[in-house]
């Protein structure tokens, strides 16, 4: 039986009082749903003194209207299912949020702690024991990274479904601190490095997502796992279009997520698609330059080679089904998704 390591226990009611514990306790991480850290606590890859628990802290559940629509990171990825303005106004959220793991894991899972989820790896997610036995890895107490050997970086693989949800919807984050707060774009809250793969300051708490007024604009995700439920995925797809009444794309966003250690944005991908209908070629044309940037590597479940072939793939899906086609039975079959 894996056991948690021992460690201090806060459980603060404010913003406030979590930030104030966060900056005078070294070492200290911040928990939310617990479904990503404790598991991970277990097999001693996080082994914090301190856990400031943000459970108890109202102001994180909050919803708000705005310009558009404010989602506090302590809301649970099941509150996120039902609320009914996100299911109506950011399509591609809704289906992350609800894609990911299981109802169980949605109850206690939270926005922030999908945002912030650690990166992973098939070296990596294993007990200490198993680790130890191989030698550890790069990312954790060793000096290589058993993906490329030869590799200055770890390569763990993001595994986020709602950051390229988010990033396709032209999302920021809030960050609050004992400093004050910050205001970022979700792309800048990532950076391509499978250790330090996000610019969150240790002091800092992921406090809300704001979500911009979305006129004209339509967003799907899709992804790829082996099974319908509980998986991570190994490939996901955001996207979301603007289009006039005459259906010409006046712009467009693509995402990929699982390909890399943070969503790889495709910008040639997307600019490809204004200016256009969503025709069979421009759709075509769009996915094969967004498979470009995907460099998937052989630390997750599939195939490399065939991973990165089916990005073109799931780009085509997801932009029929901005254009309008039925795509139900398909999603149903590829991802167990109504």
């Amino acid at each position: 039986m894996m056991r948690l390591p021992y460690f201090a226990f806060h459980a603060p009611a404010t913003v406030r009082e979590a930030a104030d514990l966060i900056a005078s306790s070294p070492g200290a991480m911040l928990v939310a749903g617990g479904t990503d850290l404790l598991p991970n606590m277990k097999r001693r890859q996080q082994v914090p003194r301190t856990l400031v628990s943000l459970r108890r802290v109202g102001e994180l559940k909050e919803i708000t209207n705005g310009n558009g629509l404010t989602l506090g990171a302590g809301l649970t990825l099941s509150g996120l299912v039902r609320e009914g303005r996100i299911h109506e106004r950011y399509a591609a959220l809704w289906q992350a949020a609800s894609s990911v793991a299981t109802p169980h894991l949605r109850n206690m899972g939270t926005l922030g702690g999908n945002l912030c989820l650690d990166t992973r790896c098939n070296y990596y997610d294993q007990n200490y024991e198993w680790r130890k036995a191989i030698d550890f890895c790069l990312k954790k107490d060793g000096a290589i990274c058993w993906v490329a050997t030869g590799s200055p970086k770890c390569l763990a693989v993001s595994s986020t479904d709602t950051a390229p949800a988010l990033l396709a919807l032209g999302a920021t984050v809030v960050l609050t601190s004992i400093d004050g707060t910050r205001e970022i774009a979700v792309s800048d809250l990532y950076r391509n490095d499978g250790i330090e793969y996000l610019t969150r300051r240790p002091n800092e708490i992921l406090t809300s997502v704001r979500l911009p007024r979305l006129h004209g604009w339509r967003s799907t995700y899709w992804k790829l796992r082996r099974r319908g439920a509980f998986d991570f995925p190994v490939l996901s797809v955001a996207a979301a279009v603007k289009c006039d009444a005459g259906g010409m794309v006046e712009d467009a966003r693509l995402v990929l997520g699982a390909v890399s250690s943070r969503p790889v944005e495709t910008p040639a991908a997307a600019a490809a698609l204004v200016g256009q209908p969503l025709t069979d070629d421009g759709i075509a044309r769009a996915a094969e330059l967004a498979a470009k940037p995907a460099k998937p590597m052989d630390n997750t479940d599939f195939n490399l080679l065939w991973r990165k072939r089916v990005v073109r793939e799931f780009v085509t899906y997801a932009l029929r089904e901005l254009r309008g086609d039925d795509m139900r039975e398909l999603r149903w079959k590829l991802s167990r998704q109504s």
